[in-house]
């Protein structure tokens, strides 16, 4: 029975690609799978003009198409990072520099425990580590870390890429946090895991930290603060219940 129904569907196939119909016309149409289409069409002949006109009609979609279009936007993003570049002058102010790595804490750091950040991205990482020696004078050596990461990967191995970027001593990382094994994990895992550099004793530098980004946003605390009284609201709802 499955035989037929493919014959039914296959004669009209062939018959629309010795028109000269192309894989996606056809597939259209019929409402067939183009994968399903060209193992079924292979064998059927095109008359030379049509053969010329499907390739024709493949290149214009290439240089003018979706294809095209990703390339040119590629080339216009190139362009935009490039002139962004050059509108930083190096070498970077101290100043700068303190509120460049001040505003990535503020961003990504801890706020209410140990001087600590926590990221996936090697080269914020080693960023912040010279931003910490640079700061506060405390040597990559002196830091301790900890990694977060999957059973699959290695976690030796990725000890010693932490290390090798940041100077951070293997002997320094803490005992790691390995994922349990879940059906509902990402498959494109990071292949570096999770770093967490931690500065000891530097909680006195956290609130420094906090200082110098309260002094940037000191203008808008005004109107924060308005707003947050306004909707205080929205504070008034209840924890949640752990029904485990």
């Amino acid at each position: 029975m499955e035989e037929v129904n493919k014959n039914l569907k296959k004669e009209p196939a062939e018959v629309l690609r010795k028109k000269g119909m192309s894989y996606g016309q056809i597939s259209k149409k019929l409402k067939i799978p183009k994968s399903t289409l060209s193992l079924w069409l292979k064998g059927v002949p095109l008359l030379p003009k049509d053969r010329q006109r499907l390739y024709t009609k493949q290149i214009h979609m290439l240089t003018s198409g979706e294809y095209c279009q990703k390339q040119r936007r590629e080339k216009e993003v190139s362009i935009i990072i490039e002139k962004a570049e050059l509108e930083i002058k190096k070498p970077i102010t101290e100043e700068t520099y303190r509120l460049f790595g001040s505003a990535l804490y503020w961003a990504e750091g801890s706020k209410t425990k140990m001087f600590q950040m926590t990221n996936s991205d090697p080269y914020l990482i080693l960023f912040w580590v010279k931003w910490v020696e640079k700061i506060f004078k405390i040597p990559p050596y002196k830091l301790t870390a900890r990694l977060n990461i999957y059973p699959q990967q290695s976690e030796k191995q990725i000890k010693k890429f932490w290390s090798d970027l940041t100077g951070i001593p293997v002997k320094k990382f803490g005992k790691s946090y390995i994922k349990p094994l879940s059906s509902n994990y990402k498959k494109n895992n990071l292949y570096y895991g999770t770093m967490r550099v931690e500065v000891p004793k530097g909680t006195d530098h956290r609130y420094e930290v906090y200082g110098w980004t309260q002094a940037v946003l000191k203008d808008i605390a005004p109107q924060v603060s308005l707003i947050e009284k306004r909707w205080h609201k929205l504070k008034n709802v209840a924890k949640p219940t752990n029904l485990h």
